[in-house]
């Protein structure tokens, strides 16, 4: 089985072996959610009947169902593994340390804290940051967990188009579109409508 995950690691451009990706898998699984999930135990029971009566089914994981976290556990370990450091945002900007930093507490970089700052490497290309992206990440809800906003950059908008197809905001914002509209999409994550 490495040598298949080694082929499906490499061909996705992943600098990482088997064995490193899946402790980050493993860590990402435990990070995320219990092992056994009930839902209905985070409710009181008024809140159950209602959203039991509204249609959502509150029961716990069934044995043999298949296991909804195992996409989003995936997700979050390549968004780890693909993270840059500080030190590697830095060199990658040819800045200090200390500025990539600033950045981090301005709002001008996005990141988490995991032992370290950790940077999505969806916010660089090749010779710095996205055109725009300061924009964006002003509009951006500060509630926002790392993996939303990853898949949101990365995900195809109808309001956003190259070339008569929906574009990512990422590919939005480096092919010069105007950063308003992606921050204005942006700004709805978390929102019900």
């Amino acid at each position: 089985m490495s040598v298949a995950l080694e082929n499906v690691l490499a061909k996705a451009g992943l600098k990482v072996d088997a064995t490193e990706f899946l402790i980050l898998v493993e860590d990402a699984a435990r990070k995320l959610s219990p092992p056994s999930p009930d839902p209905s135990h985070y409710f009181s029971p008024d809140q159950r009947a209602a959203l039991t009566d509204a249609g959502l089914d509150l029961s716990p994981y069934a044995e043999g169902e298949a296991d909804f976290r195992a996409k989003t556990v995936a997700a979050h370990a390549v968004l780890a593994e693909s993270a840059l450091t500080v030190s590697q945002a830095a060199r990658a900007l040819n800045v200090d340390d200390s500025r990539i930093r600033h950045r981090l507490k301005e709002g001008r970089l996005t990141g988490w804290k995991d032992g370290g700052w950790r940077l999505p490497s969806w916010q660089f290309n090749g010779s710095g940051v996205l055109p725009g992206l300061e924009v964006v990440l002003r509009a951006l809800p500060e509630d926002q967990p790392a993996l939303v906003v990853a898949a949101f950059m990365s995900t195809p908008q109808a309001d956003l188009v190259i070339n008569d197809r929906p574009a990512t905001p990422r590919q939005w914002l480096l092919s010069g579109g105007d950063p308003e509209l992606a921050a204005r999409q942006i700004a709805m994550l978390g929102s019900p409508f």
